[in-house]
């Protein structure tokens, strides 16, 4: 891929916020000056006023201002807050004065730890034209710091001169770059290897771009992805270029029908490798992605609006969708998805979002621990339950290209479903309650095919089971039933009667003439 960045993350909105920080007389507000203004004044503010650096001066074109600070100590709370709201951080130190960087690790990355900064850290030696010039300069100077504070994102380090004008713009092009194109959320740097989300992310960009379906990047599927992100097409030479790069680091990552998955991957680390991580930003961001390397809230559901007597389910479209994507990847067509098979079907999402509560176990598996069908869509019909807006974004993640909304419908309020006798929805939530050693969780395991246990394990947390029941009253349908076990009502420090009755009154403990549901206590 070829060309410059698009800033268009949450920072370029509003510009990019450099706090400069660093010791007294470090020259932190001669550093400033002299990037802003031809010419160093005589006497120089001990802290200067918020200073807009024009737009020209940056090849993004996104508006800097920086934030002078001081270090005195009536003035902590207020150094505080714009380390807190910075976008960048330049941390200033004397080329002259050989404590400097002991400054540095004893007092000022450890603060920026302490306040949990998590933004880029651009370390800039001033008044190096004052510096004794047997000593190691650059880098090496601040490569055991690196190493030593892994918690800090520390994205350069240089030093400058004030009153020699030597590489003051440097220091805000880097920082202004850092923020816009942070290193640290997609590679890893002692690795020397793409971040797991980073390559999830990239994965799903590469089968989207990879219209033919044959495993790699044809010439004009990386030409179209080259329009895409950078408004101008890639020449053949340029193609070509792309190609050798890659085969010479990995020679199987290039075949006949061009580019595969590894070398996609493989391409992207050489970026970071060579200094350019907005080549990645760019291409991420043009496909919706966030800071976070989540899809931003405009390429998703937004909030669905429903009533306490509403619930949500998915539409047959997204079921039928999440039919195929089963098939797809029962590779070993034994009509259930093991662990590494789901692993590969959420390769393309941040996370599988069912591995932890209230999803992991949630629903019946196998004897080797495989989710049938039935399964599987039970797993989804619980989050489309509990989390709407999760349950489309992982769809989205996997696959489903239609719209967002189209994936989930608003069912009408359960007062017409009781008042006509009459349902749509094919979704039920009941909840399980009762005293201590009542039986709950186990009531809940055997609905989801669990061998009962003799051990008694008391439930420190609310339990979801989720399986697919024929009800033979109404044999067209068949309906999913959610059992929600609720903490003990004995433990009311945990929850409430009241508690109870108003999440009961938003569930469904009944649906009278339908469905019957047996409560356990």
């Amino acid at each position: 891929m070829a060309g410059g960045g698009s800033a268009s993350n949450s920072s370029s909105t509003t510009g990019v916020r450099i706090v400069v920080a660093g010791d007294h007389g470090t020259g932190k507000s001669s550093l400033i000056l002299a990037t802003a203004a031809d010419s160093l004044p005589t006497n120089v503010p001990s802290v200067l006023p918020p200073t807009r650096l024009p737009v020209d001066m940056f090849p993004d074109r996104v508006p800097v201002t920086i934030i002078d600070t001081s270090s005195s100590l009536e003035n902590k709370d207020k150094l505080d807050d714009e380390l807190k709201s910075a976008d960048a951080v330049v941390l200033t130190y004397a080329c002259d004065k050989t404590s400097a960087l002991a400054r540095l690790t004893t007092f000022w990355l450890p603060e920026l730890i302490r306040l949990k900064v998590k933004v880029p850290v651009i370390v800039a030696g001033c008044k190096s034209d004052l510096a004794d010039f047997k000593q190691v300069i650059g880098l090496e100077r601040v490569m055991p710091i690196m190493k030593q504070f892994r918690e800090i994102d520390i994205d350069t380090c240089i030093e400058c001169s004030a009153s020699k004008r030597l590489r003051i713009s440097e220091v805000f092009n880097y920082a202004q770059k850092a923020a816009l194109y942070p290193i640290a959320p997609l590679f890893d740097l002692d690795a020397r290897t793409l971040k797991p989300r980073c390559m999830r992310a990239l994965k799903r960009i590469f089968i989207i771009c990879d219209h033919d379906k044959d495993g790699a990047l044809s010439d004009a599927e990386l030409n179209g992805l080259q329009v895409k992100c950078f408004n101008a097409p890639l020449q053949p030479s340029e193609i070509v270029g792309i190609k050798r790069v890659v085969q010479e680091k990995l020679p199987a990552c290039v075949n006949e029908n061009g580019l595969t998955l590894a070398g996609f991957l493989s391409l992207h680390a050489i970026f970071f490798e060579n200094g350019s991580p907005e080549t990645t930003w760019t291409i991420l961001r043009k496909h919706g992605y966030n800071n976070d390397i989540r899809l931003s809230e405009n390429h998703l559901l937004p909030p669905v609006i429903r009533t306490n007597h509403q619930s949500v389910q998915l539409t047959s479209e997204a079921v039928e969708f999440l039919r195929g994507v089963f098939t797809l990847f029962d590779s070993d067509g034994d009509g259930a998805l093991n662990a590494d098979e789901l692993d590969d079907l959420f390769s393309t999402a941040p996370e599988s979002p069912w591995r932890e509560a209230p999803y992991v176990n949630a629903a019946e598996k196998n004897e080797i621990g495989g989710l049938s069908l039935d399964g599987f869509l039970s797993e989804w019909a619980l989050m489309s339950v509990l989390d709407p807006v999760l349950c489309v974004e992982n769809l989205i993640y996997i696959g489903y290209a239609g719209d967002p909304s189209s994936a989930l419908r608003v069912m009408r309020k359960r007062c017409v479903d009781h008042t006509e006798q009459n349902t749509e929805q094919n979704v039920f939530q009941c909840f399980v309650f009762g005293p201590k050693e009542a039986g709950k969780s186990s009531f809940l395991h055997s609905f989801v095919g669990r061998p009962f246990s003799e051990v008694y394990m008391p439930t420190t947390k609310e339990q979801y089971t989720v399986n697919i029941v024929d009800q033979p009253v109404v044999s067209m349908f068949i309906y999913n039933i959610m059992l929600h076990s609720l903490i003990s009502l004995m433990n009311m420090c945990l929850i409430s009667y009241r508690d109870i009755s108003r999440t009961c009154q938003s569930g469904h403990l009944l649906m009278n003439r339908l469905l019957r549901v047996v409560f356990y206590f």
